[in-house]
């Protein structure tokens, strides 16, 4: 028998510690008399026989050893397809075709681009994709773990036996592949991985498609290329829809807990029960665009999203991939944008996840003065690796290319800034230069921005970024970080502070709310009231509110039409919408019931209004990050708690007149400058009484005061109603 295997190779094979199985099993060609031979390691076979495609027998093969290895020698033949019929040791018999003579489907530009972190599409090569190889269907499965002894994917195809299917190494870039013949969709499976130190345990796919659900973490093989956009328009329109001069107004959702099913609200909704349910009701709330809490597959509910084990996954909680585009393709549809929350910031620590994912600190770093994030349990990504800036790039343009979403929200942009974020001295590593910037993670988020707007018309990303760090949304190439909006935390809270006062107090705090206009074309700012703002004992926004039950519903309205004429988009959490009475458990739905109640109806009519007035009414938004589109007409009367201000569009002709009122007094006569002489009509006040209000108002059109007030050339008189905020239109 020619081209035997010594003891040492089978034993090392046998036990997982062959550096290069490939080189031994399947068809080769020995060197010295150019033989054809094939070997096979089959543990459970009783026989192995060699058979073409036609199921022609080619010969017995040899046994080799006790083990299970088999070879047969054929001659000086070509390379050719071929299959083998097994007879098991419990005499059954079966057909497989060999993993090991099939070619490899990393190629050297794949190694190449991605070992120097420039392959964008490295999802398309990474993962478990179908596909044919020399007539036979099958899957392909490849991924990145350089310094593992041995990979081998596992499966109920297999047995979850990882000598089954040992993968091939490509030394110069650390990926590992093989084809798996005969499975396809669906097959559920793992990495197997093997360490130096002979430690052996199972991964979940970094870049698979689709997930088990929790507890179980297992990847499924998934075909990404089956649906069928419907979408057209929408695509092809995005760039004007979601231009800086157009209204955005998002509603922020937890899918978990937006609405469920069920006698008392145990099982969720699924992503197309969604698509009927949520769809319309955004669309009728005449919100903008959808924000989703994280919905990248990830372990833990109580995280909400935010602690990601699947950067390539959407949550099997609610459906396959498909039905999560299905969902998206129906926002569309209805002219709503899709954002979804992005969590390249950390990671959780769950075994089955990134953490030492080859045996080493493969994607996190692994002191843990830069890789823990103490305050989250959690690990901080290497940003210094080019290929872990790779995957979190290629994750980003993935989200956006396979499944339309329209934008990205990054979530904890300022603990990946700040090298001592949330740390004590001795905690963290400075820089090279001495200070505390995580130079990696800015250049990390500088190129993830230049790719996603490079390489994508019309979508946008949004840093949530609590701190003064300069230039967060502008370009790159003006040494900005390159997002293009930012949270404004500073509005957010300073104004949640001001309106949670009790009135009679508030012209003490009267610069928390006009303190914003300073900064406030600093940044293309979102107006940001999130999920944040309702949890961990911070209590509902009704909840904030000061005053009897009328008075904490009129504070409310106020605010949000305070909120909604202020420059900058706006984003709303649900329930907050309709005044949930209660703060936000993501355990249960949200308290629909309260609908039926007139103060809730009323502040839901309300926000209906807001968004209606909002997105027909040009000065709103068209200018909201420069101080042409914004003109104080009185910033100063803090005795009275009231501001006015104008709101300006591209023309400056066209323009609004805001007048909030934050005390519950009724102000007749109360004069306010316009720079105008025309008529002006009342559009908007949170007081009418289809929200619940007490119904003042300024009837009819206002004529024009020759007199100059406010610094402006003429006025007009209005009836300011108590706790509002009202806005004036001019007629001409």
């Amino acid at each position: 028998m020619e081209n035997l295997l010594s003891k040492e190779e089978m034993k090392a094979i046998v036990d997982g510690d062959h550096g290069n199985v490939f080189a031994v099993l399947g068809i080769h060609r020995d060197k010295g008399t150019k033989n054809v031979f094939i070997r096979t390691f089959q543990p459970h076979a009783q026989t192995v026989e060699l058979v073409d495609n036609n199921e022609n027998s080619l010969g017995l093969m040899t046994k080799l050893d006790d083990c299970g290895f088999f070879q047969i020698n054929l001659g000086q033949k070509e390379n050719f397809p071929y299959r083998f019929r097994i007879t098991t040791d419990q005499n059954k018999v079966y057909l497989a075709d060999d993993p090991y003579r099939f070619l490899p489907t990393i190629g050297d530009i794949d190694e190449y681009l991605f070992s120097e972190g420039n392959h964008h599409d490295i999802y398309k090569k990474l993962g478990a994709h179908l596909m044919e190889m020399d007539g036979v269907k099958g899957v392909a499965f490849a991924v990145w773990a350089p310094n593992a002894k041995r990979v081998s994917v596992v499966g109920n195809f297999n047995n979850w036996d990882g000598r089954a299917h040992v993968m091939r190494k490509h030394p110069t870039c650390g990926v590992w592949d093989i084809f798996v013949p005969g499975i396809g969709e669906g097959e559920v499976y793992k990495y197997e991985i093997k360490t130096n130190e002979n430690y052996i345990f199972c991964k979940t796919d970094p870049m698979g498609f689709y997930a088990e659900q929790r507890p179980k973490t297992a990847s499924i093989v998934f075909d990404l290329n089956r649906y069928h956009w419907n979408d057209n328009n929408w695509m092809a329109y995005r760039e004007s829809y979601n231009s800086f001069d157009k209204p955005m107004s998002i509603y922020e959702v937890h899918l978990g807990s937006w609405r469920r099913k069920g006698e008392h609200g145990e099982s969720y909704l699924t992503y197309r029960e969604f698509a009927d349910w949520l769809v319309p009701y955004v669309s009728n709330m005449g919100f903008t665009h959808v924000e989703f809490l994280p919905l990248c597959e990830h372990p833990l509910d109580a995280s909400w999203g935010y602690q990601v084990t699947g950067l390539f996954a959407p949550t099997s909680r609610f459906g396959t991939p498909d039905d999560f585009r299905y969902m998206i393709d129906r926002f569309h549809q209805a002219g709503i944008g899709v954002i979804m929350d992005w969590v390249p910031a950390h990671f959780p620590k769950d075994g089955h996840g990134l953490v030492e994912f080859d045996g080493t600190h493969l994607y996190e770093h692994a002191d843990p003065r830069k890789g823990e994030h103490k305050d989250w349990g959690t690990k901080i990504y290497n940003y210094g690796r080019t290929e872990v800036c790779n995957v979190l790039c290629a994750s980003a343009l993935y989200w956006l290319k396979e499944y339309h979403i329209d934008g990205l929200r990054v979530d904890a942009v300022a603990s990946m800034l700040y090298l001592d974020y949330s740390r004590k001295d001795g905690e963290w590593i400075p820089n090279q230069y001495g200070g505390n910037e995580n130079l990696e993670a800015i250049s990390f988020l500088r190129k993830m921005n230049e790719l996603v707007y490079g390489e994508n018309h019309g979508v946008l990303t949004c840093a949530e970024e609590s701190t003064a760090w300069p230039m967060v949304s502008r370009p790159t190439s003006m040494g900005g970080l390159g997002f293009g909006y930012k949270w404004n935390m500073g509005w957010m809270n300073d104004t949640l502070r001001y309106i949670s006062h009790e009135p009679v107090h508030r012209k003490y705090h009267h610069g928390l709310l006009t303190f914003g206009l300073l900064y406030a074309f600093n940044e293309n700012f979102i107006l940001p009231i999130s999920h944040d703002e309702v949890v961990h004992g911070k209590g509902s926004m009704l909840g904030k509110m000061p005053g009897d039950e009328w008075q904490k519903f009129a504070n409310l309205r106020a605010y949000y039409g305070f909120m909604w004429t202020h420059p900058g988009k706006k984003l709303l959490f649900m329930g907050c919408e309709f005044g949930q009475d209660w703060e936000w458990n993501a355990e249960e739905s949200l308290r629909w019931h309260l609908l039926q109640y007139p103060m809730y109806k009323g502040m839901q009519n309300c926000v209906r209004d807001l968004n209606l007035m909002y997105k027909g009414n040009a000065p709103l938004y068209e200018e909201d990050f420069d101080y042409k589109g914004f003109e104080w007409i009185e910033h100063s009367d803090a005795d009275d708690s009231v501001i006015t201000f104008i709101r300006r569009g591209h023309h400056p002709d066209d323009f609004l007149v805001v007048a909030c009122n934050f005390t519950p007094v009724v102000r007749h006569n109360y004069r306010i400058g316009v720079p105008e002489a025309c008529r002006y009509q009342e559009i908007f006040n949170s007081d009418d009484q289809n929200y619940w209000g007490g119904g003042v108002r300024n009837e009819g059109v206002l004529s024009v005061k020759g007199e100059g007030w406010n610094m402006k050339p003429f006025s007009i008189e209005v009836v300011l109603p108590p706790l509002s905020t009202i806005v004036f239109k001019p007629i001409r």
